[in-house]
């Protein structure tokens, strides 16, 4: 099969050839939009699931629904000991941007405004080397936004951007990325104005995407944000709408496989959307000639473990120490004594991990916390673990 014609894209975050099994949610984002630019109440929304799911892929296909509609939009990762100010700052200037409101004056104030709450960062403002400018070239509002309160700031700074987009009959979406790693009082401040803003019907809403235990992040900050968000869990593909991530790509390079082959693949993949990329690639680049066999796909697959051996699971793997290493390999064993099946996507008692490593459950807690905060890990109910990445145990387990 010729490389160069290899449709199948296994990156972080890149869009594949054919965003399968995610019709629903795309669909139901189309009404949501249609509701917010109406003024209708509606929640915002929030995606969970593993890594590897295509999280930040479908939160990318729906930002770019709602810039077909002509709304303003904004994305931002957030990342561990990073402050929301900044970069949510810049993702609204760009939001500001697309919107193209007409009244320079109007806009200028929302600039004003959103500069103001950058420039408010608690602590930095006396420290030269913490100065930092959005790139707003108009002068900072002075007592809107600017507070220090996050949380009164937050609030003040969408209502005033909600105004800015109703006056134009658009909406505003803001894009989270990694949304579980925002600091305790951002994520209580982002919950109180997404409080407000149903209560206001102003036309912005948040989406975010985070691992599985961001509703209880979000529940731990505001006991509201049960009804305040819509959430939606994101996960493996179906059998059929992984054979479709397959067979369209192919389809479009007059390729096909066969039905032997697509069975083989979703053993391999367990219906992951980063694997079926990771396994398309190599198995397109190995096969012969069209149909792709069964006895292809055999062939492929050490090469495409290789390559997430490296990329995909290696390079987690690397970031932990020693002694976390342990408690990863007692999880995987513990997964595989309590499924019996090698599955490693359910959470596993922490208590049974330090008994299998013949330890006090107390004296693991650094282990398991420095893990939590790595992302290699996370407890979405007390007293239980599971790997942010499927197939994790199983890697371990071959690495030995």
């Amino acid at each position: 099969m010729d490389p160069i014609r290899n449709p199948y894209a296994p990156g972080a975050g890149q869009r594949p050839p054919e965003l399968a099994g995610r019709d629903e949610q795309l669909a139901a984002f189309d009404v949501v939009l249609e509701r917010v630019a109406k003024g209708r109440p509606e929640r915002s929304l929030v995606l969970t699931g593993l890594r590897g799911v295509g999280k930040t892929v479908l939160l990318n296909a729906l930002r770019g629904a709602a810039v077909r509609r002509g709304w303003g939009t904004g994305k931002l990762e957030a990342r561990p000991g990073q402050g929301l100010r900044r970069p949510l700052s810049s993702a609204l200037h760009q939001a500001v941007r697309e919107l193209g409101h007409g009244d320079e004056e109007s806009v200028d104030h929302v600039l004003g405004v959103i500069k103001s709450f950058a420039h408010r960062d608690a602590g930095t403002a006396a420290k030269l080397k913490d100065q930092w400018s959005p790139g707003i070239d108009v002068p900072a509002v002075r007592g809107r936004a600017d507070s220090g309160d996050i949380e009164i700031d937050l609030v003040e700074l969408f209502a005033d951007l909600g105004g800015l987009a109703a006056d134009v009959g658009k909406g505003v979406g803001i894009f989270i990325d990694e949304m579980q790693d925002l600091g305790a009082d951002d994520v209580s401040a982002l919950c109180a104005a997404c409080h407000e803003l149903s209560q206001s019907g102003l036309p912005v809403i948040v989406v975010g995407a985070g691992l599985p235990h961001l509703p209880a992040v979000l529940s731990a900050s505001k006991s509201y944000s049960e009804r305040l968000f819509r959430y939606q869990r994101i996960d493996r593909l179906a059998r059929e709408a992984a054979d479709r991530a397959l067979e369209a790509p192919a389809a479009d390079e007059d390729a096909a496989f066969e039905s032997d082959a697509l069975a083989a693949m979703y053993d391999a993949t367990g219906g992951y959307p980063y694997f079926i990329q990771a396994y398309g690639k190599a198995v397109w680049d190995l096969a012969p000639r069209s149909p792709i066999t069964a006895a292809d796909v055999a062939v492929a697959a050490p090469e495409a473990e290789s390559e997430l051996a490296v990329g995909f699971f290696g390079s987690r793997y690397e970031r932990a120490t020693p002694g976390e290493r342990d408690y990863l390999m007692a999880m995987a064993d513990v997964a595989l004594a309590q499924s019996g099946l090698g599955g490693d996507e359910d959470s596993v008692p922490s208590a049974d991990v330090a008994a299998r490593l013949g330890k006090k459950p107390q004296s693991l807690s650094p282990a398991r916390d420095s893990l939590l905060k790595k992302g290699l890990v996370y407890s979405g109910e007390r007293g239980r673990i599971a790997f942010t990445v499927p197939h994790f145990g199983r890697y371990l387990r071959e690495r030995g």
